[in-house]
């Protein structure tokens, strides 16, 4: 379900308010965290639970399953922006970190092409 990893880091946006999830991290400068291998398999790791979460982190792994199950309608248009840019990063970039997102949150496949359309969109 190749949305995952990011309407992860798209999503380390929030909370849910209402219809639609909190503007806290809309202004997350989404290319510092892809260029930081760093930072971005912490990221990682936190939605795999193989290690530890940072708010942004919690917020984003909690906010994953109801944005690929939805493509992402919650989602303000900045969000929208940093979901597809982060996923279609871990696409191309880290093939194998976004298939184990993907089976983790989409397990069936379901979603995937949905997603992928959205991620064209």
């Amino acid at each position: 379900m190749n949305s995952v990893v990011f309407v992860v880091v798209s999503l380390v946006l929030g909370v849910c308010l209402g219809q639609q999830y909190t503007t806290k991290y809309d202004n997350i400068n989404i290319d510092n965290i892809l260029s930081n291998d760093r930072i971005l398999s912490n990221y990682i790791k936190c939605i795999l639970d193989e290690g530890p979460c940072t708010e942004e982190g919690r917020l984003l792994k909690k906010h994953i399953p109801d944005a690929i199950s939805t493509n992402c309608v919650k989602c303000t248009d900045a969000q929208k922006r940093i979901v597809k840019k982060g996923s279609s990063f871990l696409i191309k970039n880290k093939p194998q970190q976004w298939q184990r997102i993907a089976r983790k949150f989409d397990p069936s496949g379901q979603h995937q092409a949905e997603f992928q359309q959205f991620l064209s969109s």
